[in-house]
């Protein structure tokens, strides 16, 4: 099973950064791992900065906006943390998602729990939001909280998320394979039921069924052989738009996880809005875990 050490956390106190955290304290306590949440203070967001009259009155006004984030930070933990764990808390200055990225990879996190927007409610349609960025581009996988999952055990005192259902999304490609893996593991670690679904775009009609059973096939072969003859495995084939029916399907099986990996880090990838991976994370009805390469 995968090792899960040290989690970051971004927190920028909007609700979703609460629903994100729990999450966030949930996995801190099943793997016993290191939590460590993470305020950016975005500068260039602040207008009245622009107004410091000398540098000596700028660097007064921005550490100003530091000490007030380390102490939202602070109340903010204080507020929504149970006793089993203890965060570490950072406060820092820059752009969110490069500040976010930076520390993911200094700090070897082997996960981000982020909300899927903070304060700009137009995050959620507009391309370049800061968790598509940080999804896209992490050096681990980034499990992205919009809303909270059907029925997830999530008490005032202990925020306890357990999986029952988990929805591996494979579109066969190597970045799909490389989130099976934690799928697979997700499963094992919480004894959950795990369907890995694949979804057919348009094949024609007289050769539906031949496609359906092709892609089963294709599907079961991703099964690891010592895992087989579970029966919390299982696989299934839906046809139509990939997006539209991963949400169905996973509104429909009530899954509280969803694995899915992300295609690629070129400019022109980054630059396409509505992949799967990002509309799935905005409008489904649980937690996403994207994962690369």
């Amino acid at each position: 099973m995968l090792q899960l050490n040290l989690i970051l956390c971004p927190v920028d106190f909007s609700d979703f950064s609460v629903r994100a955290y729990r999450h966030a304290l949930s996995l801190a306590k099943h793997y016993r791992a290191k939590l460590v949440a993470l305020h950016v203070v975005e500068l260039h967001r602040d207008p009245y900065l622009a107004f410091a009259a000398s540098a000596s009155l700028y660097d007064e006004a921005c550490q100003a906006l530091c000490d007030n984030g380390r102490q939202q930070l602070q109340e903010f933990v204080r507020a929504h943390t149970h006793k089993e764990v203890q965060p570490e808390m950072i406060v820092t200055m820059g752009v969110a998602s490069d500040s976010i990225l930076l520390l993911a990879q200094t700090n070897k996190a082997d996960v981000i729990v982020m909300g899927t927007h903070g304060r700009r409610g137009f995050d959620r349609l507009v391309l370049g939001s800061v968790a598509n960025r940080v999804m896209r581009t992490a050096p681990c996988p980034v499990l992205v909280v919009c809303k909270a999952p059907h029925d997830s055990v999530a008490t005032r005192e202990e925020h306890v998320h357990h999986l029952s259902r988990i929805l591996f999304c494979a579109d066969f490609s190597p970045d799909s394979e490389q989130a099976l893996k934690y799928a697979l593991s997700a499963r094992e670690e919480y004894d959950a039921e795990l369907t890995l679904l694949h979804v057919l775009e348009g094949p024609a009609l007289d050769r539906k069924e031949e496609c359906i059973s092709a892609a089963t096939k294709k599907l079961e072969q991703l099964i690891p052989p010592e895992a087989c003859r579970s029966s919390k495995l299982m696989t299934a084939v839906r046809v139509g738009k990939a997006y539209q029916q991963i949400i169905e399907f996973a509104q429909q099986n009530q899954a509280d996880l969803l694995a899915m990996g992300v295609r690629g880090r070129g400019a022109l990838d980054v630059a396409v809005f509505g992949s799967t991976t990002y509309r799935v994370m905005q409008l489904g009805p649980c937690p996403v875990l994207a994962v690369h390469r």
